[in-house]
C-alpha cells in the first residue's frame, strides 16, 4: 500500500478471489469539505436577525472560536474565543472541553453586556458533541437563551 504525493487517494495491492493480482485506488474523504457541505445546508435554513442573532462557532485542533452575528446587516456583535486572555491563562491547552465551556460563558456575558438575551445556534456543521456541546452548555449556565 502506498499513498500518492497530493495524499488525496490510496493504491491498494490486492488478489481476487481467482487468484489474479490487481490495484484499488480508494479515495480519502476531505473532512472539512463535508463539514462545510452540512453548514451550508444548515445555513440556507437559520439567520441571524437583529432581534435574535446567531452564534456561531468554529473549531480548530488547538483553540474554538465563537461569534454573535447579525446576519441582516451583516455584522459580527459579539466574538470570544479561547485566544482570549482571560482564558488562556496559565493553561497548558486551550483546545479542550474546559476551555470550550469557559468560550461559551465569556460570549453570554459579552452578549448580555450588549442586551442580547436570546440567539440562534449555529453549530458551524459540526456534531453536536463534546467542545460544540460544552460551548452551548457554558453560555446557557451564562444565561443565553437558545
Amino acid at each position: 500500500m502506498f499513498a500518492s504525493d497530493a495524499g488525496e487517494s490510496i493504491v491498494s495491492q490486492h488478489t481476487d478471489a481467482a487468484g489474479e493480482e490487481g490495484y484499488a485506488l480508494i479515495t480519502r474523504q476531505d473532512k472539512n469539505a463535508a463539514r462545510k457541505r452540512r453548514h451550508l445546508r444548515v445555513r440556507k435554513k437559520l439567520s441571524g436577525t437583529p432581534s435574535c442573532p446567531r452564534l456561531n462557532v468554529f473549531r480548530s485542533l488547538k483553540n474554538i472560536y465563537a461569534q454573535i452575528i447579525d446576519d441582516e446587516n451583516g455584522v459580527t456583535l459579539v466574538a470570544a474565543s479561547s485566544l482570549d486572555s482571560v482564558i488562556g491563562e496559565g493553561k497548558a491547552s486551550c483546545g479542550n472541553k474546559e476551555a470550550a465551556r469557559q468560550v461559551g460563558k465569556l460570549i453570554a456575558q459579552k452578549a448580555a453586556e450588549k442586551g442580547i438575551k436570546q440567539v440562534v445556534f449555529d453549530r458551524g456543521g459540526y456534531l453536536y458533541h463534546g467542545r460544540i456541546k460544552e460551548l452551548a452548555d457554558g453560555a446557557r449556565e451564562a444565561g443565553l437563551e437558545f
